[in-house]
């Protein structure tokens, strides 16, 4: 969440006026995230998160996430869902944006997660797989191969700004990925960016999920090597196996994972490693003028992506094979 537009308090109060959710008490914008700018609303009737998409977001991508939060909600996952308007439709305009109003959702992320956050991180994840075996649309992983080569080139050369070397570092690995990402593994609708802080606790237990806004079908093991990367590793970017066995065995609880899905786990953990790192590199070196919100440092995935590159089993991650 990040807030790049602002909205005058005369547009608001025109905007809210299409929902009933009577008048508006307070708007403040959420500073943090890269992606959308986003506000705590709050009305008459309660409080709401209204987003503003950024140019990131494509228009064309909205209805598929907006259509993905009600079909989890309703499948008995803990999200937020849009708001309809009176006319019965989730999307408006606001400042010159695509503009909805979510729900909001109880509970804080956890800034230092433990065993048992990793486990019920696991959980969550592998029910949200289950609940959209039935969701009808797809969205192609923009942010897969063909987008890495793209962040890559958005770079354009100048990786060795931020550590000597890291330009053909990061070519080496794209083509190490071409010849070696994995085929044939099941497929279905992932989150793709479960990060502590897409993830709510309330009173010590998982209260749900945030931020669908990177969702897309592609590879189902591969959420979970996303959050292997975002949940197991130590501020000093050691991998914490304890707690990866406990994000694996949550996950194998509520949908079990094939022998193919386990070895192909390095590669994917690999890959992800790669991708956060070249989307923060992106940012770090294209921060837009005004914005209220702190780039993330992508040398931390380069050292993850390291760890990865040395990894000789699954079984290093905490599988129980």
């Amino acid at each position: 969440m990040a807030v790049y537009t602002e909205v005058n308090d005369e547009d608001l109060a025109c905007f809210v006026a299409e929902y009933d959710i009577g008048g508006v008490l307070a708007c403040k914008g959420i500073a943090e995230g890269v992606e959308n700018t986003n506000y705590i609303l709050r009305t008459e009737k309660g409080a709401y998160i209204l987003t503003l998409y950024e140019k990131r977001v494509r228009r064309d991508d909205l209805p598929f996430f907006m259509a993905l939060m009600e079909h989890l909600s309703a499948s008995g996952v803990t999200c937020p869902t849009p708001i309809r308007r009176r006319n019965g439709k989730v999307l408006g305009e606001l400042a010159g944006r695509p503009a909805a109003l979510i729900s909001f959702l109880e509970g804080v992320w956890i800034k230092k997660p433990n065993v048992e956050h990793c486990g019920a991180v696991g959980r969550a994840l592998a029910a949200m797989h289950n609940a959209t075996l039935g969701f009808p649309m797809e969205r192609p992983n923009a942010l897969s191969l063909a987008g890495w080569e793209m962040l890559y080139g958005q770079a354009d050369g100048r990786a060795d700004s931020v550590q000597a070397g890291l330009d053909a570092a990061i070519a080496e690995e794209l083509a190490f990925h071409r010849a070696h990402w994995p085929q044939g593994l099941p497929t279905g609708v992932i989150h793709a960016d479960l990060f502590p802080d897409n993830v709510f606790f309330l009173k010590g237990r998982l209260s749900g999920l945030i931020d669908f806004y990177f969702a897309c079908t592609d590879i189902l093991a591969y959420d979970v090597a996303i959050c292997l990367n975002a949940w197991c590793f130590e501020p000093d970017h050691a991998y914490n196996a304890t707690k990866g066995r406990a994000l694996l065995a949550g996950y194998r609880a509520v949908r079990p994972l094939s022998d193919a899905e386990m070895a192909a786990m390095p590669v994917l953990a690999r890959g992800s490693a790669l991708r956060f790192m070249l989307t923060r590199l992106v940012d770090w070196l294209n921060v837009p003028p005004g914005a209220l919100v702190k780039p993330k440092d992508p040398l931390e995935y380069w050292k993850k992506l390291r760890f990865h590159q040395r990894v000789a089993s699954p079984a290093e991650y905490g599988f129980d094979l």
